[in-house]
């Protein structure tokens, strides 16, 4: 009898841990509180940061949660979360959706549903301007790197570079410190967050360099909670509206285009990711 009844509260336990993931009504559950969730970053410029003059929360991926929240007649509220907390809040059900830098893998795919790609993100390598030997990510080959602990430049580092041995950080700032101080021999990360670090690196003690070419490709898409088919829809309808009428092609050009630190040309579109 014991046994029976420590059966049963171990299986009583594992359907609690397991409901939220596979509990699927979000968008009945949004009406009911009265707001949408969105999990991002809070530290990625310019894809969600913090304004300097307001303190608020802004940036690329915090106008894609605004416009979902506004297509559902709800406020957006946003929720911090760490890179190595985005699919485990997620699939808890802490946030609605995650807006986070969230590359798309196959490994990830399995594990929650994406939207369609609303950014696609070039990932490379920053070293050292003095590191001479260093030309390509192929010059890193046995080399120590530095990376974002969870993220997919961690996760290309050890697929694309030979015998790579990534030091890992909770944040950018981290990692691109243990570059400057020479800890480590490159940074791997998203092209932009690595050309305003290059910027900031120019006038000081350590200037560096990104090289070239890409390490990889990577489409970032909106995480959805595996079969919540209603909420997903939700999120790829809001996204090809914003395709559709040029309204997100002013939101790249707001963030990324000219007067911006990274006068960029955007040259994706809002489309299902090809995985």
């Amino acid at each position: 009898m014991k046994q029976r009844l420590t059966t049963l509260a171990a299986a009583i336990g594992l359907v609690a841990v397991l409901a939220p993931a596979v509990h699927a009504d979000t968008l009945q559950d949004i009406k009911a509180r009265g707001k949408f969730i969105c999990g991002t970053l809070g530290t990625a410029e310019p894809f969600s940061f913090q304004d300097p003059k307001t303190r608020a929360i802004v940036g690329y991926e915090v106008d894609m949660c605004q416009a979902v929240a506004d297509s559902l007649g709800v406020p957006l509220e946003l929720k911090l979360i760490a890179v190595e907390a985005r699919i485990p809040e997620l699939i808890a059900g802490r946030v609605d959706v995650v807006a986070a830098n969230l590359g798309w893998s196959p490994e990830r795919a399995q594990q929650i549903a994406y939207s369609h790609q609303h950014f696609v993100s070039l990932q490379k390598v920053l070293a050292r301007d003095s590191d001479k030997d260093l030309k390509t990510p192929a010059d890193l080959a046995g080399k120590r790197i530095s990376a974002v602990r969870g993220s997919s430049s961690e996760q290309g580092a050890r697929k694309f570079i030979p015998n790579v041995e990534p030091v890992t950080f909770k944040d950018p700032s981290g990692a691109f410190l243990a570059l400057q101080q020479g800890k480590v021999a490159g940074f791997v990360g998203s092209e932009l967050m690595l050309v305003k670090l290059k910027q900031q690196a120019a006038s000081s003690a350590v200037p560096a360099k990104i090289l070239e070419p890409a390490l990889f490709v990577e489409p970032w898409g909106m995480g959805v909670r595996r079969g919540d088919t209603a909420m997903l829809g939700q999120v790829n309808q809001v996204l090809d509206g914003l395709e559709a009428s040029g309204k997100a092609a002013q939101i790249f050009d707001k963030w990324f285009g000219a007067g911006t630190p990274f006068n960029m040309k955007r040259d994706f579109r809002i489309e299902a990711i090809k995985g």
